[in-house]
């Protein structure tokens, strides 16, 4: 009787383990386990997705291009928007909110380490009355602002 009591508590604890690493509000078992599925699909989708920006840049024709690694993904409250750069980059995230600020984007939630490298991860969510932008905007906007950091970061060298 209490080993069948272990196994149900043990069971029930991977669940909610389970249910919170996939970000899942459901309460039943099923419920849960579908959610889990579909979060597994989408970071296979995500994955793909950074394959591609990997051979695109690998592919690209500019002669030095950025050391930086830019994803845009639209999520329930806007985009979740990652930059990484292998290096630390004064000046780049007054360049980035700039160009959040330019399209009508606030910063929801954000996490930015700048010590050894940069890497940005932020939620930014359209302003009321805005046009409606989609994320291929978003990463475009983000990526001339890295290019645009660059190029005058270069100049002041």
């Amino acid at each position: 009787m209490v080993s069948r009591e272990h196994k149900r508590a043990a069971l029930y604890e991977k669940l909610q383990l389970l249910r919170s690493v996939t970000n899942s509000h459901a309460l039943n078992k099923t419920s849960i386990i579908v959610d889990a599925s579909k979060y597994i699909e989408e970071l296979k989708q995500k994955v793909d997705r950074l394959n591609q920006d990997i051979a695109t840049s690998q592919n690209s024709n500019e002669p030095h291009p950025l050391p930086v690694q830019v994803t845009v993904q639209t999520v329930e409250k806007g985009f979740l928007i990652n930059v990484f750069s292998e290096k630390s980059c004064p000046g780049l995230l007054v360049s980035i909110l700039e160009a959040f600020e330019e399209l009508g984007l606030n910063v929801l939630d954000a996490r930015i380490s700048c010590t050894d490298n940069f890497c940005l991860e932020a939620i930014g969510g359209e302003n009321e009355g805005q046009g409606s932008i989609d994320a291929q905007v978003v990463k475009q906007a983000v990526l001339q602002a890295i290019k645009n950091w660059s190029e005058s970061s270069e100049q002041e060298q």
